[in-house]
């Protein structure tokens, strides 16, 4: 067996949310760099999982259907992946849908405040800026920054749209349990994405997530160090957990995650993933 017959990649996003290739091309590039299993985990969203798996038809790739969703609150900013989650599933679908709904109305009600506050945006600037992803406040401070209220991106974060600033409008959360609740709901295993990486606290409350029914944690991940490897690995002995890993791919030019495939993920972990999916699914 050859080593890059083994290479897994389970966190890679496209432009079904904020990478910059379509799903198509992951799969394409995952071929190139002789991947063997890759998960498209956009956020809050499913909606690149067919075309990754129809590009993926006949090549030998399996592609994994996953989403990262996150979950923000005063617990902070934590992100949850599930694997193996059904595309279809009425129920998840709502919950995404329902993020995704309020996204919009949250950068409407911003640029809204912002119009009461002497600085008015056209709606359909804000949406040509944000493409094919869903609207958030990047787009709001690239149009203002367009339109000369602020000199920087940065600028408009500090004065007008950053948390607890006077245009802020705070977006729809849903908490960990909810999270937890859906991705198994929709069949799927839920792992918590790069706990070390989002702080020490999120490591913290990992057993209290294993008692909503967290299944998994990701550890391979590249801003973990070796140290927080261990550490994690550790955990997942305690508890029971599964062990995933991934680059957190969302393009070249990204400053977010890695190169795809980039990160040392042990075949064996797809293969306790794909046992345990099996269990749950009773075959």
């Amino acid at each position: 067996m050859h080593q890059h017959q083994n290479r897994v990649d389970l966190h890679i996003h496209s432009t079904a949310s904020d990478g910059v290739y379509t799903p198509s091309e992951v799969v394409h590039l995952a071929l190139e760099r002789g991947l063997a299993v890759i998960a498209l985990t956009d956020h809050d969203t499913l909606g690149g999982v067919a075309e990754a798996q129809q590009a993926a038809v006949g090549t030998g790739l399996e592609v994994i259907p996953g989403v990262e969703v996150n979950s923000e609150g005063d617990w902070g900013d934590l992100h949850f992946l599930g694997y193996y989650v059904d595309p279809e599933n009425g129920y998840l679908r709502e919950k995404l849908q329902a993020m995704q709904d309020a996204r919009v109305g949250r950068a409407r009600k911003m640029v809204e405040r912002l119009r009461e506050m002497g600085m008015p945006l056209e709606w359909e600037e804000v949406r040509a800026l944000a493409g094919g992803e869903s609207v958030g406040r990047p787009h709001i401070a690239r149009a203002l920054l367009n339109r000369g209220y602020v000199k920087t991106t940065q600028e408009a974060f500090d004065r007008f749209i950053g948390n607890g600033g006077p245009a802020y409008v705070p977006r729809l959360r849903l908490t960990p349990p909810e999270v937890i609740e859906a991705i198994i709901e929709a069949g799927g295993v839920p792992v918590i994405a790069h706990p070390a990486h989002s702080g020490m606290a999120a490591v913290e409350r990992i057993p209290e997530f294993v008692g909503y029914g967290l299944r998994g944690v990701e550890v391979y991940y590249p801003h973990h160090s070796f140290e927080e490897i261990e550490m994690l690995l550790n955990l997942c002995r305690k508890y029971g957990l599964l062990v995933t890993g991934g680059s957190d791919f969302h393009g070249p030019s990204s400053s977010e995650g890695a190169p795809l495939g980039s990160v040392y993920v042990p075949p064996e972990c797809v293969e306790r993933l794909r046992q345990f999916r099996m269990r749950i699914a009773g075959r």
